[in-house]
Order: C-alpha cells, then sequence, then structure tokens
C-alpha cells in the first residue's frame, strides 16, 4: 500500500473553500492522493507498451477480486465498529443519490436516442465508484482507518443494490424482455453475480467479527494481512492496466465512431454532479433531523467524488453494451478525478 501519511487534520466540511487556495495544503493533500493516481498510470503504461501482456491482465484482476481486496474489507470491517457498518441512515442517504443520479442519466440519455442498454450501463458507470479498489485505502490514508466503515457501507449499496438495478433496466430494451420477463431475470443474474462476488461476503464476515469481537489466529491473520497489504498497489495497477486494454480494444474496433458528446458530458457527472448530490441530500437530510454523522457524510461525499468503477467495462461486454463508450468515459474519470478529487478534499476537508 502506498505510504499512508497521518491522516489530514481539518475541522469538517462546512465553510472551508479558502483551504483550496492554500497551497501548502494543496501539496500536503496531493503528496497523499499523487502515489495512487501515479500507480494506476503505471499500470496503465505497461500495458499500452506491451510491458504487462494483456493476456496477463485477467490473472491479476483474479487476485484482486478474490484474494487481496476481500482481506483489505475483512480487516477494516472487522476493526470498524459495527454500528458504522450498520448505518441505515448513511446507506439510505447514499442509496438516494444513487437513483436519483441513475434516472437522471438514464433520462438524458434515451434522449439522445441511445437504447436502453447504453443508458442503464452508462448511468451505471455514472453512479458507482471505484470504491472497492481505489477509494478505501486511498480515505484511510487522507482520514484516518475511521474512514473505511463508511466507504464499506456504499460498497455493499453498489454491489447489491446500484449494479442489479442497472442491470435490470439495460434488459428493458432488449429481446429477452418480451413478456415483462427479461428485467426480472436480468435482476436475478445480478443479484447471483453479487453473490458470486467475494467482496459482499469479506464485507459482512468482517461485520461479523466486529460484532462478536472475534479474531483470527495469528497464522491466519498474518496471511491475511500480507494479502491485505498487496490489495492497495496491484489493485491499482490493475485498473491503469484495464483502462489500457479497454482502450485499445475500444480503438481496434472500428465499426463505428464514439462522439465525445456521448461520453464526456458521462464523465462529468460522475465527477461533478455526483459528490454534490450527495453533499446536498446529506446536509438536507441533517438539517431535517436525520442521525448522520458530520464525518462519516464527508467520507461518503469523497466516495461519490472518486472516478468511475473498472469493473463496469466488464458488465458492458458481458451484455453487450457500447464498450468504447463505457471504457472512455472510467479513462476520463479517472484521469481527471486525480485533479477533482484532491479538489474536493481540499474543499470539505479543510485545515
Amino acid at each position: 500500500m502506498p505510504p499512508a501519511p497521518t491522516a489530514l487534520p481539518g475541522k469538517g466540511w462546512a465553510g472551508q473553500g479558502k483551504c483550496f487556495l492554500d497551497n501548502a495544503r494543496m501539496l500536503q493533500i496531493l503528496n497523499v492522493t499523487f502515489p495512487f493516481f501515479a500507480l494506476v498510470l503505471c499500470g496503465y503504461l505497461a500495458a499500452r507498451r506491451a510491458i504487462l501482456p494483456l493476456a496477463a491482465i485477467p490473472g491479476l484482476n483474479s487476485f484482486v477480486l478474490y484474494f487481496a481486496v476481500p482481506c483489505m474489507l475483512f480487516r477494516f470491517g472487522s476493526s470498524t465498529p459495527i454500528e458504522q457498518l450498520l448505518d441505515i441512515n448513511l446507506a439510505l442517504t447514499y442509496l438516494l443519490c444513487a437513483l436519483v443520479l441513475v434516472a437522471f442519466v438514464i433520462a438524458v440519455t434515451l434522449r439522445g436516442r441511445v437504447g436502453w442498454n447504453d443508458a442503464a450501463l452508462g448511468a451505471l458507470v455514472a453512479a458507482f465508484p471505484n470504491t472497492g479498489f481505489m477509494g478505501v485505502p486511498l480515505l484511510v490514508a487522507l482520514l484516518g482507518s475511521a474512514a473505511a466503515g463508511p466507504a464499506i457501507v456504499t460498497i455493499a449499496v453498489d454491489l447489491v443494490i446500484t449494479s442489479s438495478l442497472c442491470v435490470a433496466l439495460s434488459r428493458l430494451g432488449s429481446e429477452t424482455a418480451q413478456g415483462g420477463h427479461g428485467a426480472l431475470v436480468a435482476a436475478k443474474h445480478a443479484l447471483k453475480g453479487a453473490a458470486a462476488n467475494p467482496m459482499p461476503w469479506a464485507i459482512v464476515l468482517g461485520g461479523l467479527f466486529s460484532g462478536f469481537q472475534l479474531e483470527l489466529p495469528g497464522l491466519l491473520m498474518g496471511t491475511v494481512t500480507l494479502l491485505a497489504n498487496a490489495a492497495s498497489p496491484v489493485a491499482l495497477f490493475t485498473i491503469g492496466a484495464v483502462l489500457a486494454r479497454s482502450q485499445m480494444q475500444a480503438a481496434n474496433d472500428s465499426s463505428h465512431a464514439v462522439p465525445w458528446r456521448t461520453y464526456v458530458p458521462v464523465a462529468l457527472v460522475k465527477l461533478f454532479l455526483h459528490p454534490l448530490l450527495v453533499l446536498l441530500v446529506g446536509v438536507s437530510a441533517v438539517n431535517l433531523g436525520v442521525e448522520i454523522d458530520k464525518f462519516s457524510l464527508t467520507v461518503v461525499v469523497l466516495v461519490a467524488a472518486l472516478p468511475s468503477a473498472s469493473n463496469v467495462s466488464i458488465l458492458a461486454e458481458r451484455f453487450g453494451a457500447d464498450n468504447g463508450r463505457i471504457a472512455r468515459i472510467i479513462l476520463i474519470s479517472t484521469a481527471a478525478a486525480f485533479f477533482t478529487f484532491s479538489g474536493a478534499v481540499a474543499l470539505l476537508v479543510g485545515g
């Protein structure tokens, strides 16, 4: 894992816009964020220059998905107070924002004469941050280990609900949707896919260990720790390699062009509208009396400011969507997030 300095001191998210102009403050933030995005760039260049064979990327992805990241999530989950992992108010607030964003992106995209498949998966890439592979270690490095709990809550929402909903919506325009059963069948398959994903189970297992105050035997915990420590660098490197592969595959597909207006606005929605929506809804909920911790809300807003999840391109390929468009959204949001995410941290976690 990239070196994690002491969590950034600050007064919270209210009235901290002046910190964005503080050069020393920005340098402190970039000292934390730069190594994370630099590892993504290393993976991207390694794949583009054939230093890393494209055939090796699935192996890296499998290691990250089935071993390293689940161990990282288990370790953070088991050391997080169970009440943070069961923060229903925070989960519902984040879910509401995801649903609004999905509905907005689908409505706007369908007006552009794009089918349900591309509209729904485009909405997913706009509402699904790269929290598991990038967000958790990055936010822990910035804010301390307390940031893991709220971030893990958002992972559960995105993996189980948001992704399943978007996959189901993507089937509405397909031939399998005749008779009204296509979306239901797709939703069932999506839920089965979520159940086969080890990350939700790692979260559940970590929550059980936290709730019952259990501990793994030393030998097993040592193994889990080694795998967890490998999660951040390998996951970030793999993100870059996956982005490079997606871009190369899209460039080789000359069957149709992808106009910039079909993907740049979605990337902007991900980086700007998503965190702004979470902030406004969260602050409104607090003002209405909903119990949401200010620190947890800050973490979730920063989660929303993360770039799009790279695994959405795999779903797009599986369900026959325009993967070239999805890959471009992910690539642009990841590249731009180095600046936009760092700016969001400066605004929300001011000193």
